[in-house]
Parts: structure tokens; sequence; C-alpha cells
């Protein structure tokens, strides 16, 4: 009953506001003021849209914030505070949230959303695990849970697919969706070292002081999820999507990869056939022709395939304050307007890492003879054809890296394979193993 009266008394303001000939007045609150809840309040400072007005802010240790020279740009009316109550209790009609994770943040927005709050978030955890049935609860209760931010930033990948792609039968999309793990390949085509990039990247505010969720895939594997819910219509289990590390690449491993005229970009990929859909993110071989190969820096790409409309590109700085503000701004003027997406039905896939593709295997040996014929004869019992073999002068012979490529086989017959091949004496690393993209490759 509570919520109906709140929900009424917003709509009676509006529609008297409306009498009057004025525009309504749509109240904000913004939880979290970091890089980008301040952009955002930067963005609604400098743009003086009509009819929004930010009046809440939330964030722990509040005063701190309130202080900052960010601050300075937030209207002096509004209430700042470190007790989520006071925008539950508020009259809000949209909520901003900003902080990321899961904990407490979905039950926050629960109980927004069940006092009739619309919400605009940029959590791309939240909406991977629990997008879902929050979208559900959101319908229920007639309003909006927007989440354009919470993929590429300010790259408008995911109204473009809602708005865009809608009619299309989208059967695959791959790219980059991390700026972080970009910037670091990016570098390392270069000529830096991993490590050297690594704290460039966490001096520049580009990576965490604990890295794991970005080099590791787990923050791409979320937006993957994500997008592959819009554009595919299928619901993955974050958990069950196959990720591997960019921390074993290294910078000799770009020597190789120009020799086979590719670079090395940490790729999400899904692809659906029939009711699975195969899905992972790693760090891959991309053709230098693949527009993937040519995002530098803290640039997203994010290229779709879809059985009527081909390829679409979507390409841009994701990463950053102002960007993803932008994005964040935008979701609010679609709610503050009424704007509807194209809502199709979701179903929930099961998910495979297995995929059929070339393979770079990168071996560091104790040089000596037969190597060479004891690898192609584990690859050959497993049924996996070499196609190539590189080794670059200049290497000591007791540590020898050296480079085979194979034709077109399955993810599981590489990974058997692999496992054989580090346990023979010879090897002083485990085999680095990528998938290598290949370009000519159509939608069915």
């Amino acid at each position: 009953m509570a919520k109906k009266q709140t929900t009424k008394s917003v709509s009676a303001s509006k529609k008297s506001s409306a009498r009057k000939g004025l525009a309504p007045v749509v109240n904000v609150a913004l939880l979290g003021f970091g890089t980008v809840g301040s952009s955002v309040a930067t963005v609604l400072a400098a743009s003086k849209f009509p009819g929004i007005q930010l009046t809440h802010i939330f964030n722990r240790d509040v005063e701190r914030k309130r202080t900052s020279a960010a601050a300075k740009r937030v209207p002096a009316a509004v209430v700042w505070t470190e007790d989520i109550n006071v925008i539950l209790k508020s009259n809000v009609d949209v909520v901003i949230e900003l902080m990321g994770g899961l904990n407490p943040i979905e039950g926050w927005l629960r109980k927004a959303i069940v006092s009739g709050k619309s919400v605009v978030t940029a959590n791309k955890q939240l909406i991977a695990y629990r997008g879902a049935t929050l979208a559900k609860l959101a319908a229920k209760h007639d309003v909006h849970l927007v989440h354009g931010a919470a993929v590429a930033g300010g790259v408008p990948v995911i109204p473009g697919m809602l708005q865009g792609l809608g009619g299309d039968q989208v059967t695959r999309l791959s790219g980059i969706v991390n700026g972080t793990c970009n910037y670091i390949l990016s570098r390392m085509e270069t000529g830096a070292d991993y490590a050297t990039v690594l704290a460039d990247a966490q001096q520049l505010g580009y990576a965490e002081a604990d890295p794991s969720a970005d080099v590791d895939g787990y923050d791409a594997r979320a937006k993957l999820c994500i997008l592959s819910r819009i554009a595919m219509h299928a619901e993955l289990d974050p958990d069950a999507v196959a990720t591997q590390s960019i921390s074993t690449v290294e910078a000799v491993d770009f020597s190789y990869a120009k020799e086979l005229n590719c670079t090395i970009r940490q790729v999400s990929r899904a692809q659906l056939e029939g009711t699975t859909v195969h899905a992972r993110v790693a760090p891959m071989l991309v053709p230098m022709a693949s527009p993937i190969a040519w995002s530098h820096g803290t640039q997203n790409m994010v290229v779709v395939s879809g059985r009527f409309g081909g390829d679409v590109v979507f390409s841009g700085h994701g990463a950053g304050g102002e960007p993803t503000a932008v994005a964040v701004v935008s979701d609010l003027l679609a709610v503050a307007q009424g704007c509807k997406s194209v809502q199709l039905p979701v179903r929930k896939r099961k998910v495979t890492g297995e995929f059929l593709a070339p393979h770079y295997l990168r071996f560091v040996v104790d040089d000596k003879p037969g190597i060479v014929s004891a690898i192609a004869g584990a690859l050959a019992k497993v049924g996996a054809n070499i196609d190539s073999i590189l080794q670059r002068p200049g290497y000591p012979k007791h540590r020898l890296p050296f480079v085979v490529t194979t034709e077109p086989c399955l993810t599981s017959v590489i990974e058997k394979a692999l496992h054989s091949l580090a346990k023979m004496d010879c090897m002083l690393e485990r085999p680095l193993c990528l998938q290598m993209l290949q370009i000519e490759d159509k939608p069915e």
C-alpha cells in the first residue's frame, strides 16, 4: 500500500505540473560519488537538462566526498548522506547506482524498485548475475531498470543492440570490452613487458591494486553475459563461461604474432549454435585485417554478427569517468522521458567453452633433438595437425621459445594434447595456448 501511495503522489505532482504548463520534475539520487559518480554530477550541472533535478547523494564516509573538489559542482540544495534509508524513504524518482558489486547493492536496489523508484546502473556484475530477476521485479512494479553503461562505458553498445538490432537474429558477437587489458596488451605490442605495463596501468588508475578481475577475464566475462542476453536473448551463467588470464602472454608472443600477421588482444566471444552458446574470454591472436586488431589503449570494440544485417561494429573509449557518465545520463534521460526498450523473450542457455579454431602454441624448451617430432606426435595422437612452426633466432638453446600453430581443431582436443606435452622433460614452462580468430568466418 505504501508503494502505491508514493507512486500516486509522484504521479499527481507531475500531472499538476503538466496542468500548469510546467515540465514535470524528475528527482534523482546518486549512489556513489567516485570517478563515475562525480562525473555524472558534473554532466548534470553543466548541461542543466530541463526537469532533471539531483536531490540526493549517498556515499560511505560522505563528509570526505562532500569536501572534495568535485563536490563544488553539486547544487547546494542536494542532500548528502551515508544512510541508504534516507534515499529509500525519499521522494526520489530515479536512483543512479554507481558503486558496483552485488552486496549490499542488490538488496538496496530491490527496495528502491519496490518503493516505485526506477534504477539506472553501470554495475556489470549485478546485471550479469541478477539482471533477469531485477528486470522482472521492475516490470512488476511498473518502473525502469536501465543499464546502458554496464558494458563499454560511453560506447552505446547496449542501446544500439536493443533499439537498432532488435529486428535481426544475432548469431555471434566478439570484441574487446575491457579497457585495462586492451591498454596492457596494446602497450606490450610495442615491446614493453607485462609487469611494467601493469604497474603503469595501476598508476594511471586503469587497473586496481588487485588487477585479477580485469587481467583474469572476470570483468569481461560479466559484460559478455550481458551482451549475450541482449543480443542473442540467451541467459548465461557467468561462472560457466571459460576465461583465460592475459598474465601469461609475453613480449615474445607479439613477435611471433607479427610473423603470423596478427596481434594479441583479450577477446570476449560468444556464438549461438542451436540451444548452446559457445563463450570464452581469453587473449587470442587476431588478424591485423580484423577491426578488433585496430583497437588500442583503453578503447572498446564489439562486432555483432546478425543473420540478416551482417556485421555491425561499435567502437570508442569505453573507460573513464566522463565517457561512462555520458552513458549514465543518457539512460537517465530515457527514463525521464518514458522511453521503452524492445523486449524480447530471454531463455537460459547451456554454455560451453568449446570452439573449432586454429591454435597458437608457444613452447619454452631446453633444446635437444627430437622435440618437434615429439610435439607433432602428441598432437597427431589426439587428431590435431600442425599448420606451421616458427623459431626466431637469437635465443639461447637452453631456453628456447618457439611456436607451433595448428589447423582448426576443438578446444578440448588441444587441451588434451597440452596435458601430455606439459609433462615432457624438455619443457621449462607450461605451454601457452591461444585461440586464433579467423575473419573469414561468416554468420549462418
